[in-house]
């Protein structure tokens, strides 16, 4: 088994290491859509090819497709289902993993399918692995609720999708998700 766990590049606009330029995500929905900050599509898109070379370099090693599962927490979960959902490896993963975080882009997603060559609609049977706290005051219950919606929408089969929310824990990593993470993998990579 290998582990590749990047960090996200040193980011001089922040003054700190982030994946892109992130957004206020906000409990409630906008009442005026037309004056939030749109997302840093170029910096995820830089994020994706940085991490679809991760890839490409475990693939090189004779790693199968099958057998490699993206994931991440928080920045890091919003680019692993990107990442996985329109990259040249989006179908071919043993799965993806979000913890803590959101989808984003989402109207964006079936575009950028088709401009890498995809269907517009997820058409495979991707296994995906969603967890969040129910104390998390940096990404709030609708981001996850709204991620397994756009999800579903793009063609995500249900029973490709676990959904977790673990009781009080905040925007962190518990025991409990670990634990259901762990047998969620056994489950879907292949011996």
């Amino acid at each position: 088994m290998t582990w590749v766990i990047p960090n996200a590049l040193e980011n001089h606009d922040l003054a700190s290491t982030a994946w892109y330029m992130p957004t206020r995500l906000s409990p409630y929905p906008p009442s005026r859509p037309e004056l939030e900050d749109d997302e840093d599509e170029e910096g995820m898109m830089a994020t994706v090819a940085y991490l679809t070379s991760l890839m490409d370099d475990l693939v090189k090693q004779g790693i199968p497709e099958q057998r490699i599962v993206l994931g991440g927490f928080s920045q890091g979960h919003a680019m692993s289902l990107l990442t996985g959902l329109v990259s040249k490896y989006a179908g071919k993963l043993g799965g993806l993993v979000g913890l803590s975080g959101y989808l984003p882009l989402p109207d964006r997603i079936p575009v950028l399918r088709q401009e890498a060559g995809l269907p517009k609609d997820v058409q495979d049977e991707v296994e995906v692995f969603l967890a969040r706290g129910t104390g998390d005051r940096l990404v709030p219950k609708r981001y996850h609720r709204l991620c397994h919606e756009r999800l579903a929408e793009l063609g995500v089969k249900d029973e490709r999708l676990v959904l977790k929310e673990y009781d009080g824990m905040g925007h962190v990593m518990s025991g409990a998700e670990l634990r259901d993470l762990c047998e969620w993998l056994e489950r879907v990579v292949p011996a």
